[in-house]
Formats: structure tokens, sequence, C-alpha cells
């Protein structure tokens, strides 16, 4: 007799087949529509509205290696994002863009290599977390953008995260945290093309992220287009290998996804796009096992959209960590394909 709810809804996820998975018979780009349709829905983005950027830039710095920007952008009334956009030294035409997005950490100063707690340096030398450094020395911009619960944006006083009071709230308003960072990031772009086009080249805007990152670089490439190459890191892994099947933070939570989707399946929606998937062979809470049953659905989707060659998985062997000299070639390499 089984009277573990866990267990319970487990056991049901297991038997649960996506109703949205592509089966071939209809038009890819009409499933992608009605998905991404599905998808926003499912995120609560119908709850957003868009409303005066209140832009403001804050500072302004330069070295050796960039220029500098410090800047806010008023995402939703009343609701503020601090960012900071960095620029190589010595570049004539306009560069591409990277945004760069940490995940449970401590905030977005980690991707610029800086450092404010002691648990911060970990991150960095151990991790590859400092996603805005290396975007520079690849000849990059970097837009580093402090997400929902992190850092400025709502940590505790240590510097901790501080997700869940916010994620069930949102929930009761008929939102998703993932929605209100995926939103963030689309006012991101916005921003870059309103006031950075003549520093920027929006049509090669990309996007990565480990972990919490990772997971709104994922989400936020299937809903906005403008997002030439996702690279989502320690993130993209079946629900039965991840979310549901160990302890996660609140925030990861979206309801009803798994009637309609599993995370291979929204793949598909970034498709034709580039998308570089990257994981630790050792992570132990987005399992490698569900990373490549994945990888293998999605796979299957950019097939079917035309762009085979458009995806690729990247695995570090180690655990949940960015994997910077093994992902940036890859990304490289696939962006070089999408010209």
């Amino acid at each position: 007799m089984n009277m573990n709810p866990l267990v319970h809804n487990q056991e049901i996820m297991a038997k649960t087949m996506p109703s949205e998975r592509y089966a071939g018979e209809e038009d890819f780009f009409a499933w992608q529509k009605r998905g991404r349709a599905i998808l926003s829905g499912l995120l609560g983005l119908q709850n957003f509205e868009i409303c005066d950027e209140c832009f403001n830039i804050e500072s302004q710095a330069e070295c050796e290696e960039y220029k500098e920007y410090r800047f806010t952008v008023q995402s939703e009334a009343n609701y503020y994002v601090p960012m900071v956009l960095r620029l190589p030294i010595g570049k004539k035409e306009k560069y591409p863009l990277m945004l760069c997005l940490q995940g449970h950490s401590t905030g977005m100063h980690i991707s610029l290599g800086e450092i404010k707690y002691p648990k911060d340096e970990s991150l960095i030398s151990g991790g590859d977390r400092d996603f805005a450094k290396r975007a520079i020395e690849e000849g990059y911009a970097a837009l580093c953008i402090e997400q929902r619960c992190f850092g400025a944006c709502g940590s505790q006083p240590d510097g901790s995260p501080d997700c869940e009071r916010s994620s069930l709230a949102a929930l009761m308003l008929g939102r998703t945290t993932i929605g209100e960072r995926v939103w963030d990031v689309s006012r991101a772009i916005d921003a870059v093309e309103a006031h950075f086009a003549d520093l920027i080249d929006c049509d090669k805007i990309y996007l990565m992220g480990n972990s919490g990152g990772g997971t709104a670089t994922y989400y936020a490439a299937c809903i906005d287009e403008r997002i030439r190459c996702a690279m989502p890191s320690c993130a993209v892994c079946s629900w039965a290998e991840s979310i549901t099947a160990v302890y996660h933070c609140t925030c990861n939570y979206i309801p009803g996804i798994a009637r309609y989707f599993d995370m291979g399946d929204l793949g598909g929606l970034i498709a034709p796009r580039g998308l570089v998937v990257v994981n630790g062979a050792l992570d132990s809470i987005f399992r490698k096992v569900g990373v490549e049953e994945s990888f293998e659905i999605t796979k299957r989707l950019y097939a079917a959209a035309g762009a085979p060659d458009a995806c690729a998985h990247v695995e570090g062997p180690e655990g949940h960590r960015f994997y910077a000299d093994l992902a940036w070639p890859v990304f490289k390499e696939i962006v070089e394909r999408l010209k």
C-alpha cells in the first residue's frame, strides 16, 4: 500500500506522455508556434505588462580590457533590474553580445569575476562562472543581469538567494519566477536595442547561464526569438531525473507543464536557432541520463526544423558547474554555422 504522496506523483509522472510532444504529423513550425504560446501561458507571461523602462545609467568606467556601463531598467511598474554591460577595448565594428545569468549564488557580480562574499571565490575558480570575463576574452560584449531573488534583487543578508517566498507569491498571482526572469531578459534586450545599438550588433545576441541561470537561459530562448544561440548549463534534464527526483528550489517549478512538455520537447521551440546544452557527468541534481534523454528528443526536433547541426551537447567530467574551455569552442562553432 503506497502512502507516500511524492512517490505517488513520481509514478504518475513516469506514466505521463506530454500532450504537445511533436509527432511529425503536422508542420513543424505550426507546432512550434502553438507550443510557444502554450509555454508562455504556463509561465504566466500574459500577466505582465510593458511599462516605461526608466533607463538610467548609474556609472561608466574604462580600463585596459573593457568599457563598462552600469544601469537599471524598469522591467515592470515599480520593479527595477540592475545590469552591467562591458565591451572589449580596441574593436571598431559593433560587438556580438553575450547575456550572462548566474544561478543560485550571491549575484551577477560573479559573472564579472568580482568577489563580494567568501563563497564567491570557489564558484569562480572552481566552476568557470565568471561568464562575462570569458566573453570579453572571446571578443564579445557581455551584459550581466541581476536575476530575481539573487544578489541585489532579493537575496538574504549573507548573500544567499531567497527564492521560496517570492516564488510562492508569484504562483498566487498566476505567475512564475521563471516567467519573471524570462521577462527581465527580454526587457534587457529591449534596452540594448534602444540604447546601445551603435555599439552592439543586435542581430548577434546570445545568452548563457549555469544552474538556475541555465534554466532561465533555456526558457528565455524558447520564448524570445531575438536570442540567436543559447548555452544553458546544468539545467536541461528530464523532469524525472531532475526537479521531481531530488530536492530543488521552488523557483524551478511551473504548474501543469509536465502535462504538455518534458524539457527536451522545449528545445524544439528554440530550433533552428542555436543551442549548446552543457552538463557535468557527475551532477547529482541534473542527472546525466536525464540530460541525454532530453537532448535526444531535442536533436530529433532540430532535424525536423531542418537544422540538425545547430544544436550540440557538451559534457564536462565533474559535477554541477560550467565548463568554459569545453563549451566555448563548441558554441563558437555553432554560431559560425548559423551565419
